[in-house]
């Protein structure tokens, strides 16, 4: 993790052979799409962008919270190349849709994935500015989109990699101070997302959402065949745990959009918020002032051991209940937080360790409780999947990212893994037929980071 860019060869990256050929299907589609433009070969370069699994740690990293992560065997390809102007030109090669910017504008492309490059670009144009020059990519993804795999993180870690290798960003003083190391580059990343200030790195609108590093954290700093426990605001690394070669994960996206978008946006925003109005309602009782929600169950705790929510924080949270925010709503908040980020994150890490699945299952359970009483992000799709999971034999299994719709994972032995997928999908839609033409059920294991493909 102390490298900067990752960059890698197919056989290094260690892809089993459908992956890799998966993989090398999307890559050629997107040299494809430059071809067709009749964008010269001579200078592409590509990159492997995956999606991710939240296994633990919900609606915590924008609050100091921490998670356990990977990455999935599925992601989005970018393939690009420098150009002399200030344009740039996006292709999305499976849509068929293609997309200009310019640096010299703020204005918006055509379609509605244009949000995230439009974020990319401006961010990386106020804090770098005349480094920054125009570019062609080609995209091509198997991600499902909208689904809580993070394809729209996927797409920002993607041109943030290609924007700064093209430009040679790392050259630029202000690069060179902020982001140091690859922890340090997904919090950027996390920022330009969320419109924050990164340091000396000032912010820019972001796309709308309150979100945190998570998904930018996994996509870069994860390690095949392990789970990472990352902390967050700032990002921290804390260790990394094996994770069992007999198992393996089967992903079931429920088939209902997880847009951070129009109305969903403000239900999204709204888990956030309860954490800032939370950290809100510790510094109006005088005592030290916080910034982040784990801040304040330190300092609430002061010399105690932390091993129940303060009593000093409950109050506190009571008395800034409105008719927004009730005081068993953010009460239930606290509890879950605590959960999360104290007991269940910690001791999920040390069970795997030990092998012991059981506990292992057991404390993922208490997570999705947590999430269907506390955090209100859980719909019957995603609370049926999880559900089903655990009827038809999953080791453990949970709904993941940030819910009103979105995918659940299942930890299954990797044997039974596809007749598991199989049995897990007819059981779904036989209850939610509606969802038949939405839904996927894939097989995955964790993946190595995003990284530019080199020697292919």
């Amino acid at each position: 993790m102390n490298t900067l860019f990752v960059q890698s060869g197919f056989d290094e990256a260690a892809f089993p052979p459908l992956v890799a050929g998966a993989y090398r299907s999307l890559l050629r589609e997107a040299h494809q799409a430059l071809d067709e433009a009749e964008v010269p070969a001579q200078g592409r370069r590509a990159w492997i962008v995956p999606g991710r699994i939240e296994v633990l740690g919900k609606h915590v990293d924008y609050a100091g919270g921490r998670s356990l992560l990977c990455t999935v065997e599925r992601g989005i390809v970018v393939v690009a190349r420098r150009r002399d102007d200030r344009q740039v030109v996006l292709r999305d090669a499976r849509r068929r849709e293609a997309i200009s910017l310019s640096l010299e504008s703020n204005a918006r492309g055509s379609v509605p994935w244009s949000i995230y490059p439009r974020t990319v670009l401006n961010r990386l144009v106020r804090n770098f500015g005349d480094a920054m020059h125009g570019a062609d990519f080609a995209l091509a993804s198997n991600l499902p989109s909208a689904a809580g795999v993070s394809s729209s993180s996927a797409l920002t870690v993607g041109l943030t990699l290609a924007f700064a290798a093209l430009c040679d960003l790392p050259a630029h003083p202000l690069w060179h101070q902020a982001l140091p190391d690859r922890p340090a580059l997904a919090g950027y990343v996390g920022a330009l997302e969320n419109g924050m200030d990164y340091g000396l790195l000032t912010g820019e609108k972001g796309v709308g959402t309150m979100g945190g590093a998570q998904d930018q954290t996994a996509i870069l700093c994860s390690e095949r065949g392990r789970l990472e426990v990352f902390s967050w605001a700032p990002v921290r690394y804390e260790q990394s745990v094996a994770w069992p070669s007999t198992h393996t994960f089967v992903v079931a996206v429920s088939g209902v959009v997880a847009a951070k978008t129009g109305a969903a946006k403000e239900r999204y925003n709204r888990a956030a918020r309860t954490a800032h109005r939370l950290v809100d309602a510790w510094n109006a009782t005088g005592g030290t002032q916080v910034r982040t929600l784990r801040d304040a169950f330190f300092a609430a705790a002061g010399d105690t051991p932390l091993d129940e929510v303060p009593t000093s924080l409950v109050r506190a949270a009571e008395a800034a209940a409105d008719s927004e925010f009730t005081a068993a709503h953010l009460v239930g908040r606290l509890g879950q937080f605590f959960d999360e980020t104290f007991v269940i994150v910690p001791r999920a890490a040390d069970a795997l360790t030990r092998g012991d699945l059981i506990e292992f299952g057991r404390l993922v359970d208490k997570s999705q409780a947590g999430a269907e009483r506390a955090l209100e992000n859980q719909i019957a799709e995603t609370v049926h999947l999880q559900r089903y999971a655990r009827e038809l034999g999953a080791t453990a299994a949970s709904a993941f990212g940030a819910g009103f719709g979105g995918a659940v994972w299942a930890m299954i032995p990797t044997t039974e893994a596809e007749r598991f997928a199989s049995r897990w999908r007819e059981r779904y839609l036989r209850v939610h037929h509606s969802a038949s033409h939405r839904s996927q059920f894939f097989v995955t294991a964790p993946s190595p980071p995003a990284f530019e493909l080199i020697g292919d």
